[in-house]
């Protein structure tokens, strides 16, 4: 292991660099910052109080309120965030951080090693619903040594610890219970939430005694609830909003603004998660693997991505965008749409025609999907009942397994340490998922893959690779495609960006 920003280094081979898909930066975004004005965000789901320390469809707020340890860069190295430098033991079983000095919370209090021990006790809490709680349970000790550094202790090494340090936020300790009904967020963000209308959107203004000198550069965020794609889209045109990100933005809707001139739309290659079925193997006919692969081959991938994503995609039955190492494009054309496979699967289960529920979340995005989906499946013999949930019912039954056997939504975390997606992701945990899939043999690749030093030695991409063809294999799983990460900004917006959980972080935004 090497010392301070440097552990990252055994990260390089998971490169997710961002790249410009249209009207790139340039030049433009070369000019003088500038102070002031209120950037409007126009978003399609409203804030979930209860899902704050979740990856969900809002994660605008968490990096405009609070901070995090580190931050990766587009190679994955961690960057100085609250923690100012770290050093990591060569067993990857110690990790010392020392502290920012002179950093407060919103109302004032001065952040201390107490709210490190505080973030990550609270992140191994059940009631928090934390995806990346198992790599938090494996720190079995904490030593604080003074208000500004702390010593982490592992009962193990893990390969993806500094996922967990990108994701986890640094919350107020004492006013966590306000904060997950959505009453108070108290952070040591750039911004302050000012108000939370339900349903309708958020303010936040500037906090003034920020750590960064002379940042933030906006005096305000408002971020508009805006459920239909088309009054999202006309709130851009008509410059009521000047930024929408990730699924706010559907790949079709930025492909109607991608020849405006009025607007730069960025790409992130690290995707933007994946649309996806999934399959309860708890409940008949989706108990017979036969059934779940007869899915695999109906799904039209390639239509999806043309149709319901407006191109912004890549067709793919295997979860990894190509900017990891666990991406192969054999594993991600394993299922290419065979109607006439699929049917013979289902003879071979016993099975002329099925009728089967699809839940999904009702957004529009995620609605266009279900509708596909049904089509396909209707082809091959499947008759598809449609189950719409709202967004915050449909995460907390995917969190409680409670789906049905079959629903499509979109699921994060392949986009940052491999061993992430299957000891972190609802759909993948190889502990406990909402599938209820379980073997042996995938908790061993699952597990060897985790607790390694090094995520990108040759060991590790090996485990990478068979765990995808078990998940091939097991179809309980049946990715659809890599979303792009879309962000659609005026041009009059400058430095907004994400990071890998995309975090929307607007420390040295600006309207010129």
């Amino acid at each position: 292991m090497l010392r301070a920003a440097g552990a990252g280094s055994l990260l390089l081979t998971l490169a997710a660099c961002r790249s410009a898909a249209q009207h790139s930066e340039g030049a433009s975004d070369s000019a003088t910052p500038q102070r002031g004005g209120t950037l409007t965000i126009a978003h399609h789901v409203d804030f979930t109080p209860a899902l704050l320390f979740t990856q969900s469809a809002m994660n605008l707020l968490q990096r405009l309120v609070f901070n995090t340890l580190t931050r990766y860069d587009d190679n994955l190295e961690p960057q100085p965030e609250l923690a100012e430098s770290w050093d990591v033991s060569e067993d990857g079983t110690r990790v010392t951080f020392r502290l920012r000095q002179g950093v407060s919370y919103h109302d004032g209090r001065a952040f201390t090693a107490d709210d490190v021990v505080f973030a990550i006790e609270n992140l191994t809490n059940p009631e928090r619903s934390a995806q990346l709680r198992s790599t938090a349970e494996a720190i079995t000790g904490i030593d604080k040594r003074g208000d500004h550094e702390v010593r982490l202790t592992l009962d193990h090494p893990v390969s993806n610890l500094f996922d967990l340090f990108e994701f986890m936020i640094i919350p107020d300790r004492n006013t966590i219970e306000q904060a997950v009904t959505g009453d108070r967020l108290n952070g040591t963000g750039p911004f302050r939430l000012d108000e939370w209308r339900p349903g309708s959107g958020l303010a936040l203004s500037r906090n003034d005694a920020y750590w960064r000198p002379d940042r933030p550069y906006l005096d305000g965020v408002e971020i508009r609830v805006i459920t239909q794609s088309d009054s999202l889209v006309s709130s851009l045109r008509t410059g009521q909003s000047q930024l929408a990100v990730g699924e706010a933005v559907a790949g079709r809707d930025a492909a109607r603004l991608e020849n405006d001139a009025q607007f730069r739309i960025t790409t992130y290659d690290i995707g933007g998660g994946c649309s996806y079925v999934g399959a309860n193997v708890a409940v008949e006919p989706t108990n017979d693997k036969r059934v779940r692969q007869a899915v695999a081959w109906a799904l039209d991938r390639e239509r999806v991505v043309e149709q319901a994503k407006g191109g912004y995609g890549l067709p793919s039955a295997s979860p990894w965008p190509e900017s990891s190492p666990a991406f192969s494009d054999t594993h991600r054309t394993h299922y290419t749409h065979d109607p006439d496979r699929a049917r013979a699967l289902l003879r071979e289960a016993g099975h002329d025609s099925l009728s089967l529920p699809l839940g999904y979340t009702a957004v529009p995005a995620t609605q266009t999907i279900a509708e596909m989906v049904q089509y396909d499946l209707q082809q091959v013999g499947i008759d598809v009942r449609l189950e719409p949930y709202d967004s915050a019912a449909a995460q907390q039954r995917l969190i409680a397994g409670e789906m049905p056997a079959l629903w499509t939504m979109s699921h994060g975390f392949a986009q940052v340490t491999p061993s992430t997606l299957a000891v972190s992701a609802y759909p993948f945990n190889e502990a406990h998922n909402t599938s209820h899939f379980s073997s042996e043999e995938y908790t061993d690749l699952v597990q060897d893959a985790w607790r390694r030093t090094d995520p990108g030695d040759d060991t590790s991409l090996g485990l990478y690779r068979r765990i995808s063809e078990l998940l091939l294999d097991e179809a309980f799983i049946i990715d659809i495609c890599v979303n792009a990460n879309v962000q659609v900004a005026s041009t009059r917006l400058h430095g907004a960006s994400i990071n890998k959980f995309s975090y929307l972080t607007l420390d040295d935004a600006y309207l010129a």
